[in-house]
């Protein structure tokens, strides 16, 4: 057990300089985007600038005049002692900010991969055992178009199916679960569902069938068979078992995109989350949201990447740590 800790340990302290590489490089292509923030913050949708006086005045009160290297320290120190500051154009604190948009974001992101890892999973286990058949066949047709097709497009087409067919049109509020938990679901469910059709089943998808295939032809499944043990037994406990191992990689890689899925899902389903706030926080230069938005999404990828890590010493014990 000890081992396991340390092993731990040492994972989260080597991915402090991942982490310090990510707040440095968003830092840095926030500052070089062309557009000035104060010209932006004083004309709004007017298109008036300020006089050369409010600028300055405004540049000094959000920071914007001392070096760079000075803000990247100071803002970097107010994410260690959990200080997020304020945003430019909410004219909020970050920490309210995240409490009233991270739990939709965050919801959808979960469910999204949920449906793609369980569908996908599934999904290749199917189309293994009915290797050429019809049922394999149209699973691989379903995999193939949820990696090709755009989620813009799909979420768009699902929503004048369901208008068309049934009158339904998204709301652009949130319903927290804990208040309506049937409101929150019929919300939320479609733009989750589009995210897990997506990438994060197709790709999970054949890569489970394609391990299947190869686990189901190893020794120790024949050696299984001839000892008797009932089919059920030997697919779920050996070769599913043996065969997740490169899938749950892939769905540890795939978090990243569930990200971005939610920016697209959300403009689409106009759905108030961090990842339609992160789209206006850029074309606003808000940098404190945008920058702790991705910091924050490269502080789940390295947490994501350990939880894989442990997972595998779970699934086969001779990679254990």
């Amino acid at each position: 057990m000890s081992g396991m800790w340390t092993y731990i340990i040492r994972r989260l302290l080597l991915a402090i300089p991942t982490l310090l590489g990510v707040t440095i490089v968003v830092f840095g292509i926030m500052r070089v985007a062309p557009g000035d923030v104060a010209v932006l913050i004083l004309g709004g949708d007017s298109g008036l600038v300020g006089t050369p006086e409010q600028l300055e005045a405004l540049r000094e009160k959000l920071g914007l005049n001392r070096p760079l290297y000075v803000q990247y320290f100071e803002w970097l120190w107010g994410i260690c002692t959990l200080n997020f500051g304020e945003s430019y154009f909410y004219n909020a604190e970050m920490t309210q900010l995240l409490a009233r948009k991270l739990p939709l974001s965050a919801q959808v992101g979960i469910m999204g991969l949920v449906f793609g890892s369980v569908l996908g999973v599934i999904g290749g286990v199917i189309a293994a055992l009915k290797q050429d058949t019809w049922a394999d066949y149209i699973i691989r047709i379903v995999s193939i178009a949820g990696i090709s097709v755009p989620t813009f497009w799909s979420g768009m087409m699902l929503i004048l199916i369901m208008v068309r067919n049934f009158g339904w049109i998204p709301d652009p509020g949130y319903v927290p679960i804990w208040e309506d938990p049937i409101a929150n679901l019929t919300q939320l469910i479609w733009p989750a569902l589009i995210i897990g059709l997506g990438f994060l089943m197709g790709v999970p998808l054949r890569m489970m069938r394609a391990t299947m295939l190869e686990v189901m032809r190893e020794d120790y499944i024949r050696t299984a068979r001839s000892k008797g043990l009932k089919e059920n037994v030997i697919i779920v406990r050996h070769a599913m078992r043996n065969a997740m191992i490169p899938v749950i990689t892939l769905i540890g890689i795939f978090i990243p995109l569930t990200v971005t899925g939610l920016v697209v899902t959300e403009q689409v389903f106009g759905l108030p989350g961090i990842g339609r706030m992160m789209v206006d926080a850029i074309g606003q230069r808000d940098y404190p949201v945008v920058q702790l938005v991705v910091t924050l999404t490269g502080f789940s990828v390295v947490l994501a990447n350990l939880g894989v890590d442990l997972i595998y010493g779970w699934l086969d014990p001779r990679i254990r740590f």
